[in-house]
Formats: structure tokens, sequence, C-alpha cells
């Protein structure tokens, strides 16, 4: 991997500041605009957010509650604070951008019992540009000793109304759910990044950080348009459960003028760790297909029987494809024993180093390494993570000796369901995003590592950037995605990927599965359909990014649109620049992406149920340089519901002195290929 650090350095922006006594501290953005203050008042400790001097948290209180020890919410002061800034340039082995710059000032306040036991924390506040992450920080010499978190009293007092877009928390469905549009007092429990756009146009987005041995964040109505952090619960009732030294997972406030601020930002993965895997060249962005959309259109099955998908046979007819037009991998479901019978109630069963009769690995994994293809590994645990962890380096080991560098798995289970045996062989129920899975997916990501296996993880966790500290959780799911088209009437609505940029792809890369071309499926799957135009089909593998991509239908269908098909072909997985050239939420959104390594650009640009005609400027194409554009565009009669097909691809000389009309029909979208003539 090359290693070129483009600039470092730390300076201190203010000398140490002595241990003091103070009642309030504040620190400000390195361009002046977002401030933060810190405070107490009457022996409680608060924080406070403005923007331009226009409060967007009014004061908001900061500390915990505990079940075996007083509380650290009264009684409270400041003893010291210290402020200092950081600018760095970093580099990512793969993702939306190359570099990254991440520069901050920062403020720490020290925070003490006035009586008691005088326990003490750290509050830790980084101010960005474009948003504000802080966390809780307690040394070894606390005095908190082991600990079990009841409550996270850390407030969110929004100073003004804001349409929201959310979606539930503490449901079955984890979170794969249709984005809901209200207003934020409306909001009861809702899952992060929640994302606001204020009437008089300021945008925030709510999440998190780092998020490990901790529980997940949701946002918990209390009054008004006031929150407060809500973490999943353990089987015990306690949140969290912790013993000596340790820090939160960041809070993290996204605040940009416009929407297309949001999707620019860097400040989730700049609050996480620095890559601790070492050398990660071998995590290989790249595209695949896959035995997988059969099984959700219901003409193969994961279980063993005569429409099993995972045969021998059918994997090589995968494969070839894939070679034939330069895929990276093939992705096989339902390859191991386990599937048969109720499989959704079945995770105790699965074995994860058995392949049914019918397929052959050993023979799958030469053949697929002859062609320049690597099998893609499936894991599906069924919710049921102990039988997966006895079995998980085994297996790991066993996909590696066969060519497999990428692993998906899935933890397919309702919300509160995840099983895991204690000590005692006794079943504890568990939350997706609770403490004990925040460690279980680390445990996966090291384990992998030490077979150079990269994960893309189903049902998971919520992305926080942790892609940054382990450049092997290459792809997640966590959000409600292509499949539901197959099988969840009505399905998507066509705002659905309007919605996802601006709020779990906020978060991070999103393993969407785009590619149908096959959108009615009538025979299949009759009562169901994908509700987007072709062309929005291949505008999403600009505008949902994520390093692997899948081409998610059926190999037939591909073939009987060889034409529209060029497009997933050229289109690449990595990244050298991105730039979001328009957008709002729910409506539209443009994003514009240079290829890592190369000269192409390329567009996309997807529209909600309205058709609109957008005008963009092609300055970010180098100047001085003439592009054949290749557009892939909606024709000018089609529409989601009556004309879903109708699609027009022409070529034309473009320079960055140019302005390109973008015409996107409803439910319609645009692709396009920028390539040098130079």
């Amino acid at each position: 991997m090359l290693k070129r650090i483009v600039s470092i350095f730390l300076i201190a922006l203010l000398a140490p500041v002595a241990a003091f006594a103070a009642d309030t501290a504040q620190v400000t953005s390195p361009d002046g605009k977002l401030s933060v203050s810190v405070m107490t008042e009457n022996g409680r400790l608060y924080y406070a957010v403005a923007r331009d001097g226009k409060s967007v948290l009014d004061p908001s209180q900061l500390g915990f509650r505990l079940s075996e020890q007083k509380g650290f919410e009264k009684g409270l002061e400041i003893t010291a604070t210290d402020t200092s800034t950081f600018d760095e340039t970093w580099e990512q082995p793969w993702g939306e951008r190359h570099f990254v710059r991440n520069h901050y000032n920062q403020l720490s306040v020290a925070v003490a019992e006035v009586d008691g036991a005088k326990r003490h924390l750290n509050v830790v506040f980084r101010v960005y540009d474009d948003g504000i992450g802080f966390r809780y920080d307690v040394p070894a010499d606390g005095g908190f000793g082991a600990i079990g978190i009841t409550d996270e009293i850390t407030e969110f007092a929004f100073a003004e109304e804001a349409t929201v877009w959310w979606i539930p928390a503490r449901w079955w469905n984890r979170y794969e759910y249709i984005y809901n549009e209200t207003r934020l007092h409306q909001v009861p429990l809702a899952h992060t990044p929640i994302t606001m756009r204020r009437d008089d146009g300021l945008h925030i987005s709510i999440h998190e950080a780092a998020l490990t041995n901790y529980s997940g964040m949701s946002l918990l109505k209390k009054h008004g348009t006031t929150f407060e952090a809500d973490l999943a619960p353990g089987p015990d009732g306690i949140k969290v459960q912790l013993d000596g030294a340790f820090v939160t997972p960041w809070r993290t406030l996204q605040i940009t003028e416009s929407a297309t601020g949001l999707l620019d930002s860097n400040l989730i993965l700049n609050l996480n760790e620095p890559n601790k895997l070492g050398d990660v060249s071998w995590v290989k962005p790249g595209k695949y297909v896959g035995i997988w959309w059969g099984m959700h259109l219901a003409v193969e099955t994961w279980g063993s029987g005569p429409k099993h998908g995972a045969t021998t046979a059918n994997t090589k007819r995968y494969i070839d494809f894939a070679a034939k037009n330069g895929f990276d991998g093939v992705l096989v479901e339902g390859w191991n024993e386990g599937w048969d019978g109720d499989w959704f109630n079945n995770g105790d069963v699965f074995n994860f180093t058995k392949p049914y009769p019918d397929y052959n690995l050993t023979e799958l994994g030469k053949y697929a390494r002859d062609r320049g293809v690597r099998i893609v590994g499936h894991h599906e645990t069924s919710g049921s993570v102990t039988n997966y962890e006895n079995q998980m380096a085994d297996s790991f080991e066993l996909l590696a000796k066969n060519g497999v560098a990428q692993v998906k798995t899935g933890y397919v289970a309702h919300g509160g369901d995840i099983k895991r045996l204690d000590e005692n062989g006794n079943a504890i129920f568990e939350w997706h995003d609770g403490q004990f899975m925040s460690e279980h997916h680390k445990r996966v990501l090291i384990e992998a590592a030490k077979h150079k296996i990269a994960i893309n993880s189903h049902e998971p966790i919520k992305d926080t950037g942790l892609r940054r500290t382990y450049p092997n959780w290459i792809a997640r799911e966590g959000a409600r995605g292509q499949e539901y088209n197959a099988w969840g009437s009505p399905g998507n609505p066509p705002s659905h990927t309007a919605v996802l940029p601006y709020t779990r792809m906020l978060s991070g890369p999103m393993d969407f599965t785009p590619g149908i071309f096959d959108l009615l499926f009538e025979e299949e799957q009759p009562n169901d359909r994908v509700r987007t135009t072709l062309a929005k089909q291949l505008s999403l593998y600009v505008v949902l990014y994520s390093p692997i991509q899948m081409a998610a239908d059926l190999p037939e269908n591909y073939e009987a649109r060889m034409d529209a098909f060029q497009f997933i072909r050229d289109v690449p997985t990595d990244w050298e620049t991105s730039i979001a050239l328009n957008g709002e939420i729910g409506d539209f959104v443009t994003f514009a992406r240079k290829e890592r390594g190369g000269d192409d650009w390329f567009l996309g640009s997807l529209t909600n149920e309205e058709g609109r005609t957008l005008e963009v400027s092609l300055d970010f194409l180098d100047a001085g340089r003439s592009y054949t554009a290749e557009i892939y565009r909606d024709g000018d009669d089609a529409d989601w519901d009556t004309n879903p097909y109708a699609m027009v691809i022409e070529k034309k000389t473009v320079t960055a002195a140019d302005k390109m009309a973008l015409r996107l029909a409803p439910g319609g979208g645009m692709a396009v290929r920028f390539t040098s003539a130079n």
C-alpha cells in the first residue's frame, strides 16, 4: 500500500492551562463558526453548541446513572481545562476519498465531585468546521472501579424545531425500515444517524463514532425538542458494564448549512483511531456477482433439494460469468449445512466447515482462482453467536485455504434475539447494538484478519467509522436494502435511496446490492417489483458508496441488456475523491467521483417520485482536458411506474468549462462515465 503522508502537524492552540476551578470553558472550530461551551450550574454539568452565534443546542446535561453506586450527575465542578489544535492529512487504504484531512480544536474538561469520594473524569470535545464530537474519558484513578451504567445522561436540547428523517429504535427489525419524515417533537425513540433540517436551513445529523465495548446509542425524547442518549440494554437491564479506565464512543453532531455539506463530511471517520491491523494491502475493493437474488425470487433455495442454488455446477456458471465480465468475486449463499428446515430459528445447527454434498469448495476455489476470480464466503448465524464463535477460526482457515478473501456474515434475528450461551450453557439474549455485540463484531474482524479475510456484515451493529481502525470491515448492511423489493411488498419507495445518503450513508459504506435489470419479475414474484427506472439502478453504483458493489441480478438478465450492463462493468468501487454536487434530503442527490489510480470520473444522480431537471457544472473535471461523456439517462417518456425500462445511451465531448443538464424521470436516475480524451 502506498504510504504517502501529505502533511502532519500538531500545534498547541493555547499553552496548557494549569489546573484551576472554573465555571465555564469554551472552544471554537478552526473557522470560528462553531462554538462549544461547557459549564456547571447548581452542581450539574452542561454543554451548549452554537453556530455563528445562534444556538444549535441549548444547555444540555452530561453525566451517568450507575447501578450500585451514586450516579455522576450532581455535586460536580470543573477543576481544569486544556485546549489544543490538531491538523493532519491521512491516507485511506480504500475509500470514497484517498486522503482525509483531520483538523479540529479540542477542549478537555476535567470534572470532579465536590464532596464524597471525589470521583473524577474528563469530557473531551473536538470541534471541526462541520461539526463536533465529544466523549467521556474515565482514567484508571477516577475512583469509579467496576460500574454498571443504567443511563447515560447525555442530553441534546435542540434549540429549534426541524424536519427530521428517522427510523425507530428497539423494534423487532433492527435498522431495516423506511425512513419517517416528521417534525422533531414527534420523534419518540430513534436510531442514529438521525438527520434534521431546521426551518432556517441549518442541517444537523446526530450519530456516534468508534463504538467499541459499549452499547449503541439511540435518541429518546424527554420533552419538546430535548432528547437524551438511550443505550441498548443488556439482558440484566444494565446497559454497559465496565471496570477501570475507559472511554465512551464519541457523540457526534454534523452541522452544515447545506445538505451536501453533510455528504462531504469526514467527521465520523476522523474520530476513529488509525489502522490497528498493519499492512492491509490484502483488503481489495471490487465488484461481485452471486448466488443470492435467485433465493429472494424463490427460483432457488438456500437449503438442499431440487432448487438448491449453491451447487458446484451453478457456482461454476457464475464464476464463468464473473470472469468474462471483469468481476472480482462470486458470492455463494447456502453452501454449508444448516439451511434445511426453519433456518431463521435454526442458528445452533449451522456448520461453517461442512459444505453440502453438492458443493465442492476445494474444486470451486481452484476453478475460480484459475479464472482470476475469488469465491466470496458466507456465514449466516441466525443470531446464534456462540455457535459461530466456536467455529469461526476453523472456518476462516478453511476458506482462506481455498482462496476466499471476503466473507459476508449474517445475523438474521429479531431485535433483542441475538443468542449467546453463558459459562453454564444457559441461553442469554442480546440486542444487535448492545455492548456484547459491539465486542463480538470486533472479535470477528480480528480473527478474520489473521487469515487475510475482509468482512461484509449483514444485520450488523450500526456503522460508526471503525473501518478506519479495522480496514477489513469493508462494508455492511444496516438499512433496508434491495432485497425488500423482491418480497417486502410494496418494496422500497423511490424516495428511499434519496434519503439514505443523508442518513444511514453518513455512517459509512452500505452493501445495498444494486443493479437489478429485471425490474418487474412478473413470473417469479408477480406481486412485487423494483420501484425505480433502469437508469436509476445504474446511478446507485455512484450514489450509494461501497468499496464492494454487487451486480445483484441474475446473469441472464444482464445478458439481455448488455448495453446497460456496460456501465456496471466499467464503474470502479475505489475512489480518489468524491464530491456532492447537489441534493436535498429525500428529494434528489448527485455525486461525482474520480477513480483511484486513473483519470476517469463518474457521476450518479437520482430523484424521488418527482421527475426533475438539474443542472451541474462539470468544473470537477481536470482543466485543459477533453472528456468523452458516456451517458446513461432516463428516456423522455421514462417513469418508474409506467415505463421503467426507457433509457437512452449516448456520448458527447465535454470539458470542465461545460454544464450538463440531468433530466431525471419520476423514480429515475442518471449515470455518466467521463473518459479523458487525452
